[in-house]
């Protein structure tokens, strides 16, 4: 089952996604806003390879998937690899009823995309994916990484740089770019833009593949190409950057980012709420942990209104 499920900010509906290295490959799942599952389709064409998230626009379900795939072979505890005989591959999903039969597959240059962060449709009627991907030698300096082998990256984000891809439904053409040169993951976005076109993205940087440079947590202007820069000291290492608006907000980057950093030489944890609307991405407070907490987590947040029952009080 997908870490990453979607909530159509417009309908409350939540999507997913059920994987397997045997058939049935891979199943699409809808929930409703009050928690009732109300389809679930097998999505013809689908194969073995690694699907870990998509991606949600207003009229499609968006499923990449790359040249990783189901490996018996690999003993190192997660029984997947790269494969150039895997094609790399972007499924359109029209959404609704029956929409898995009508699923289209457009094959796309090698590599793989671990983590999206959004996709939807542009004034030309064009998919557009964006998320950061590694190729061949990314993946496999990544993996040596993760177990120990020689030859491996100083961070296991070896090659991972931010990308974008465009599908044109009507002329069956696909696109991609580079969208920028830091080798970056962990993307967000303001979640109240999933499935519509956002301005502002959010990742963390990391020392790049020998190492230089330092854990940053980067805002990215879409609009004007800009990249805003929060740079973390030595020993710093953050998590996921959580965006929660702000209350009244009407601009999309008026909020909060969330990020849990670990300091690696005290063993601690500590909670940053930063300012998402200011250019320095200033902090706004700090929340000490009693413990630490592993580095490069996910996270989410709720409300206090959320947390009000009987019985219960609003959180502070």
């Amino acid at each position: 089952m997908t870490a990453h499920p979607k909530e159509d900010p417009q309908t409350g509906e939540l999507h997913f996604f059920s994987s397997s290295p045997f058939p049935p490959y891979l199943i699409h799942h809808v929930a409703s806003a009050d928690g009732q599952v109300l389809d679930s389709q097998e999505v013809p064409g689908a194969t073995a390879a690694l699907k870990h998230d998509f991606a949600l626009t207003e009229h499609h379900v968006v499923f990449l998937e790359g040249s990783v795939t189901f490996d018996p072979s690999e003993h190192s505890g997660i029984p997947y690899g790269w494969s150039d005989a895997q094609p790399s591959r972007i499924g359109v999903l029209p959404r609704g009823a029956g929409g898995a039969g009508r699923v289209r597959w457009y094959e796309i240059g090698q590599g793989f995309a671990m983590h999206l962060a959004n996709a939807y449709e542009d004034a030309r009627g064009r998919i557009v994916i964006e998320g950061p991907s590694v190729g061949r030698d990314g993946w496999r300096r990544s993996w040596n990484w993760w177990v120990g082998a020689p030859d491996r990256g100083a961070e296991p984000t070896s090659g991972s740089r931010g990308r974008r891809w465009t599908v044109d439904p009507a002329t069956g053409r696909t696109g991609e770019e580079e969208s920028d040169d830091l080798t970056v993951e962990f993307p967000t976005i303001n979640e109240a833009f999933t499935g519509r076109e956002h301005r502002y993205q959010y990742a963390l940087a990391f020392p790049d593949d020998r190492g230089v440079g330092r854990h940053t947590l980067v805002k990215y202007d879409r609009v004007t190409g800009e990249r805003r820069l929060r740079p973390f000291g030595a020993g710093q290492l953050p998590s996921e950057a959580v965006f929660v608006p702000a209350a009244g907000a009407t601009e999309e980057d008026a909020g909060y980012l969330l990020t849990v950093v670990g300091d690696l030489d005290a063993g601690a944890s500590r909670l940053l709420v930063l300012d998402a609307g200011d250019p320095a991405l200033a902090p706004v407070a700090t929340v000490h942990l009693p413990r630490r907490v592993p580095a490069m987590i996910h996270g989410s947040w709720i409300p206090d209104a959320a947390l009000t029952g009987p019985g219960q009080r609003a959180g502070r």
